[in-house]
């Protein structure tokens, strides 16, 4: 009995003081590292043909059973006619778990994303794109306690739990549109600026719930992403990142930034080293390290929670693990010989 208490207790504690920081969809630390879930025009912006990226983070696992949240993305880009402007195609994958009734969503969202040349003389992009795929959520209907199943003052599991679900799962189509701008600012590749805008379910999905309440509908968010790179020396530049979202009440700000260091060749180097960390404003503070050893990459990050949960949490908050790979390709129309496109 006290054990169920106490994770009921933390259930709730967590999910209160959450709402206060946090918007309804899945977010990551290392945001970054997951482009296509900030806005789908910013697929494409990378210096090379080919990207994947694999985010793993797990999260309160100090207080109760620990909310698990994967992310894969794929990206390639490829020119379109004769002039300087490309196409990006790619996909999202999202596979959350939370909770002790093991409350599942799994998104597959594929992607495009048209780049429009706006200079002829150095890189300038004006980007359009759209990421639109299914969802489904769903729970495990036997693991589900309530109060209902209270005999007195013991636990009773032959009872019914009282709730009238007409399903433990529902899915439904999502959409996200958005715009970027991204260029470089002088002769030197590593500076670089861009910025973007995205609206996350514009198409305000209906049916999102386990009652079959078809007045319910998905409130769509707005994020407004930045950043730049500049140059601090031949082997060294930083890199700054900045996403704020706002889905109905909720709202949140996160930045930071990046430095680092080319361990060997200055122009094109194999082996680099980053460390920094971001501000999950009011939640967590996010010291975050890199490794390249190109075309390969690897991160970690871990979340000091500050919010009003730190206490419980005694500031552990989210562990996060990212994987990159990112590389030209061998064809004829590779964007490596190209003297623009999108970079960053």
């Amino acid at each position: 009995m006290k054990t169920l208490h106490r994770k009921l207790l933390w259930a709730s504690l967590i999910i209160i003081v959450s709402q206060q920081v946090q918007s309804q969809d899945i977010h990551f630390s290392q945001f970054n590292e997951a482009p296509l879930l900030r806005n789908p025009a910013l697929a494409g912006i990378f210096t090379g043909d080919l990207r994947f990226q694999a985010v793993y983070r797990t999260q309160w696992q100090s207080v109760t059973v620990p909310y698990q949240t994967t992310s894969l993305n794929g990206e390639f880009k490829l020119p379109v006619g004769k002039g300087e402007d490309f196409l990006t195609l790619g996909g999202q994958i999202l596979y959350d778990k939370a909770g002790d009734i093991g409350m599942t969503s799994t998104h597959i969202l594929p992607a495009a994303n048209y780049h429009k040349s706006l200079s002829g003389e150095r890189n300038m992009y004006l980007s359009l794109g759209f990421m639109g795929g299914m969802v489904q959520r769903k729970f495990d209907r036997s693991k589900v306690t309530t109060n209902s199943q209270f005999d007195g003052n013991n636990y009773n599991p032959g009872l019914s739990d009282g709730e009238n679900f007409n399903s433990a799962s529902y899915s439904y189509f999502d959409a996200t549109v958005g715009m970027s701008f991204n260029a470089q600012i002088n002769d030197n590749p590593d500076n670089n600026v861009f910025a973007g805008v995205a609206l996350h379910h514009f198409n305000k999905p209906s049916n999102i719930s386990f009652y079959g309440n078809s007045s319910l509908e998905m409130i769509p968010k707005w994020v407004y992403s930045g950043g730049a790179r500049l140059a601090t020396s031949e082997q060294t530049y930083v890199t700054f990142h900045a996403d704020y979202s706002k889905q109905g009440p909720h709202s949140e700000l996160i930045g930071g930034a990046i430095y680092t260091w080319k361990l060997d060749d200055e122009v094109d180097p194999k082996y680099l080293i980053h460390g920094g960390g971001f501000l999950r404003v009011g939640d967590a503070v996010i010291p975050v390290a890199k490794v390249e050893m190109r075309p390969l990459a690897i991160s970690v990050s871990y979340d000091a929670n500050i919010s009003k949960l730190s206490t419980t949490t005694r500031g552990r908050g989210g562990f996060e693990l990212a994987l990159s790979y990112q590389t030209y390709l061998n064809r004829d129309n590779t964007s490596k010989n190209a003297v623009r496109c999108p970079r960053f």
